[in-house]
């Protein structure tokens, strides 16, 4: 059973996010949604966090992000926007609800349906060593292995694998990724194993 302990955000901090479609939804139904989707993630959540790896399922999400400093938070935003919440974690989380409700809102005007699409609490882990870093950002690479979606993590197109393999401009944190396992071949190396699930079994999707 996963743990509902749901820890604030906090600046400069490392985070698994994740998050589950309501029911039996589909979050994307076609490449254009998962397109879409990422899209608006890059609107809400790049001024306030930076990206190290994700992977996009049919009903449910994942993210590898650090949150930014305060000061560089507030110039992105705005003072205005940043003076509307109370605490750090309260305005990052309004931007993950943010990106949410837009992919929401466009996701029900093309299929025509109405309500929530997402379970009601986006759900983040804290990360704080380099050994849980590298087995989390492989576990989001490999979750469409572990649900049997396809039999290599290589096979999968949405996810930000492909990335780390390509020597083209990309919004991920590439090079500190690269950093936590040495090289390009030791990131494809540490990619053959499984991933450790004993440090994810919180997680029940």
């Amino acid at each position: 059973m996963a743990n509902t302990n749901n820890p604030p955000f906090e600046p400069d901090a490392y985070f698994h996010v994740y998050h589950h479609a309501n029911g039996g939804e589909n979050l994307y139904r076609n490449d254009e949604n998962y397109r879409y989707f990422l899209e608006r993630y890059a609107e809400f959540i790049e001024p306030v966090a930076r990206t190290y790896a994700y992977c996009l399922l049919p009903n449910h999400f994942h993210f590898l992000v650090k949150t930014r400093g305060v000061e560089l938070v507030r110039n992105n935003l705005g003072e205005d926007a940043f003076q509307k919440f109370e605490t750090f974690g309260k305005l990052v989380s309004k931007q993950f609800a943010k990106m949410l409700s837009a992919y929401t809102q466009a996701y029900n005007k093309v299929f025509e349906r109405k309500g929530s699409l997402f379970m009601q609490n986006l759900r983040r882990k804290p990360i704080h060593h380099t050994p849980y870093l590298c087995n989390t950002l492989h576990y989001i690479h490999y979750n469409p292995v572990h649900h049997q979606l396809c039999e290599k993590v290589e096979d999968w197109h949405w996810s930000s694998y492909h990335a780390y393999l390509l020597d083209k401009r990309t919004r991920l944190a590439r090079q500190e990724a690269l950093s936590w396992f040495g090289s390009v071949h030791e990131f494809k190396e540490y990619h053959k194993d499984r991933p450790n699930f004993e440090m994810l079994k919180e997680i029940d999707f």
